[in-house]
């Protein structure tokens, strides 16, 4: 039997909920399976765990899970630790430690769930947005002078480096090129970022000739978000710095729905640390505990992380199992439904034991 250790962290807000219903579809998918066990262990890490110590994970945390096969995680974040704090504290080091490069957020409108755009239904909006993850806009250098005096100064400084734009550019044209549109659009902001943006131009253009099968373009991201609008079905795989798919790749769930159905893979394509897997929506305090935090995002993370394990007839059988949910309308209020955290788990988890699945 195959085995894949996986450490989980729920951390904060709706954290513990959904990767709770996430564990729960992972082991109906084990029973009905068979060829595969996945052996968890959970961290208490996060905001809880900083009122305690200060930290938001021991010194050691990447250490400690530098044997697991993925990480599943939660969200991070609370009204009481500045997002700085609980970001750079817990979920960067984990991205940036183990070289998690490649961020893949795919989205698409699931059956039974209203897009807010008119007319775009299922088919209509299908993508994957590769946002490049360990560097750009999120580098996290720069600093602060002469605090709280007139001539206070910070600086933010973009970081671009050609081996990192080269491979997040391979890593997307690659993707493109699996997918059956093969169609890539390049996100920029060149005309404005004349140096390392314009740098992001000329690789994107080198790459490109590696893979001749892939037609692709180059929008600035304020027109992207126009495009994203009004002609989604112009758009298949996408790729963008650190911040600009941060920010598009919201627009993205909005505009199939809710955030509450988006997933995300931080992925090292080298595979010599673990990869990580989180639903996109946050932490979501404001519905904490209510037991109507939607868990389709996280069942799509546990899909993404199943085939990232090399488990893709249990990846596909999982996600046939929340189409069939959602198209049967048995949805969290998110998504203009009534129904719990838990019978929504419980019916993508009996349709996952269902012989026609």
């Amino acid at each position: 039997m195959r085995e894949y250790r996986i450490a989980a962290i729920p951390a904060d807000g709706i954290g513990p909920e959904v990767i709770a219903a996430g564990l729960q579809a992972l082991e109906t998918l084990e029973r009905r399976d068979g060829g595969f066990r996945l052996s968890v262990t959970q961290f208490d890490w996060g905001s809880d765990y900083y009122r305690r110590t200060g930290v938001m994970m021991p010194a050691d945390g990447t250490d400690q899970l530098k044997p697991f096969d993925a990480i599943f995680f939660g969200a991070v974040g609370a009204p009481d630790v500045p997002d700085h704090i609980t970001l750079w504290g817990l979920r960067l080091p984990i991205c940036q430690g183990f070289d998690q490069y490649a961020n893949v957020r795919p989205t698409k409108i699931l059956p039974g769930i209203s897009s807010p755009l008119a007319n775009v239904g299922p088919g209509d909006l299908d993508w994957v947005i590769v946002r490049e993850n360990s560097e750009g806009e999120y580098a996290g250098h720069g600093g602060r002078a002469h605090r709280g005096l007139p001539e206070e100064v910070a600086t933010e400084t973009a970081i671009f480096t050609r081996v990192g734009v080269t491979r997040i550019m391979r890593y997307a044209f690659a993707l493109a090129q699996a997918r059956p549109r093969k169609l890539l659009t390049v996100v920029t902001k060149s005309n404005a970022q004349r140096h390392g943006m314009v740098m992001w131009d000329e690789i994107a253009a080198e790459v490109s000739k590696e893979y001749p099968d892939v037609t692709w373009d180059k929008v600035l991201v304020d027109a992207m978000t126009v495009r994203m609008t009004l002609k989604p079905q112009s758009l298949d795989t996408i790729v963008a710095t650190n911040l600009h798919a941060d920010i598009l790749s919201d627009l993205a769930g909005a505009l199939a729905g809710s955030l509450g159905v988006a997933p995300t893979a931080n992925i090292d394509p080298e595979r010599r640390f673990p990869s990580m897997f989180e639903p996109i929506h946050g932490s979501a305090f404001d519905i904490t505990g209510k037991g109507i935090a939607n868990p389709v995002a996280t069942f799509w993370t546990a899909a993404q992380m199943l085939e990232h394990l090399g488990e893709p007839a249990a990846a596909a059988r999982l996600m046939a199992a929340v189409e069939k949910v959602s198209g049967e309308g048995i949805k969290t209020p998110d998504v203009g439904g009534s129904a719990t955290t838990m019978e929504v788990t419980e019916a993508v988890c009996e349709a996952i034991r269902s012989s026609n699945i």
